[in-house]
């Protein structure tokens, strides 16, 4: 076993798709996002898990992502949905990778180099990429382009973490500003397939069903709150103990000196660190791991390869499993707790999963 792995159980993954085709109408279909990753849980892994679950479009961050899917053996359609630069064209036409138009230049530059696959982004407020929704004629004239392929077009919610307030008036804006788009389009006599939900947008604005939905977190199992109870986490992260010593009070551990015990204790080192997805910001007893059922708070600053944990009243032993996400016996640890501890979101929490941390099927 690795110093440090991941587990990824693919029937957590399936109850995940089956719970959210449940929420969706029947006409919408999930477009997972698999990028950074897949979330850092084995993009290729994940997309043909996908794959066999009937699911046949994907969305990733780079043209770079979607060559390392194709090469790994996922079918579908796989949408770019940031800049690929010019010199990277062919990775899009070689590959069969679909483009987001990213803006009116953009597009020129596209068509001014063959024919390619697109879906048109359309700014509605997110101000990030896309063109502005109020230049319809703009958007309109993309549809005349012999050289653009258009296959969708869509948008980004900037405000769907809830469904109450200045969150709910921005998010209607936005929806009612690409459905203006989407309308106009409509009324020319096209008729491109459609999507502005994300995963918060299908759990806090199911009215916005549209063509596709681009499901990230919810896919995973990392949302919280009452759907989060039908959701189950797809990713465990889990190390070894290395050393347990016994460390007397007034003595410091780790680096600064700045941790001193104040009693004695019995610290274990975990083969783990903040270069794997242990996040520095759990040192000095903010995070904890759970060994054999049990709480160990982390004490010291979380180093780049190992961390120590406090396993006073711990029955442990050199070559235990320590589980930083996950579950042992009854206590659990989550990506969203972890990410509320460290006042991030739990999507920093798990592409900060380290590349020689080992990804490997639950059995």
């Amino acid at each position: 076993m690795s110093r440090a792995w991941a587990e990824i159980d693919l029937a957590a993954l399936e109850n995940n798709v089956r719970v959210l085709r449940s929420m969706l109408p029947e006409h919408t279909r999930l477009m997972p996002a698999v990028k950074a990753n897949a979330y850092g849980h084995d993009e290729v892994l994940i997309a043909r898990k996908l794959n066999a679950l009937g699911i046949d479009s994907f969305c990733a961050a780079c043209a770079e992502e979607g060559v390392r899917l194709r090469r790994g053996g996922v079918r579908g359609e796989i949408l770019i949905l940031g800049y690929t630069a010019p010199e990277e064209f062919y990775l899009l036409k070689k590959y069969k990778l679909s483009q987001t138009v990213v803006d009116q230049e953009y597009a020129k530059l596209l068509c001014g180099k063959g024919k390619f696959r697109v879906h048109i982004g359309v700014d509605t407020g997110m101000h990030r990429l896309g063109i502005p929704w109020d230049n319809f004629d703009e958007i309109a004239e993309l549809f005349l382009s012999g050289n653009l392929l258009i296959d969708g077009i869509f948008t980004h919610l900037a405000a769907d973490d809830t469904a109450e307030g200045k969150d709910r008036e921005f998010t209607e804006i936005q929806a009612a500003r690409f459905r203006q788009v989407t309308g106009g389009l409509n009324s020319l006599g096209f008729y491109p397939k459609t999507h502005l939900q994300s995963s918060l947008g299908v759990l806090n604005y199911p009215e916005l069903a549209a063509d596709y939905a681009r499901t990230g977190l919810a896919l995973y199992g990392c949302v919280d709150g009452e759907i989060g109870k039908a959701l189950l986490p797809v990713l465990s992260l889990k190390a070894r103990v290395s050393s347990v010593r016994t460390v007397l009070r007034g003595e410091s551990i780790g680096y600064g000196t700045g941790f001193v015990a104040d009693r004695d204790m019995k610290i274990a080192a975990l083969t783990i660190g903040y270069a794997d997805g242990l996040p520095r910001a759990l040192s000095d007893g903010i995070g904890a791991v759970l060994i054999n059922g049990k709480r160990a708070p982390v004490v010291g600053k979380v180093c780049m390869d190992q961390a120590m944990v406090d396993v006073s009243g711990i029955d442990v032993s050199q070559g235990d499993t320590a589980v930083v996400i996950g579950v042992s016996s009854d206590e659990k640890i989550t990506a969203c707790e972890i990410a509320r501890l460290c006042g991030t979101i739990p999507n920093e929490i798990l592409v900060g999963i380290g590349e020689r941390v080992k990804r490997m099927i639950r059995i």
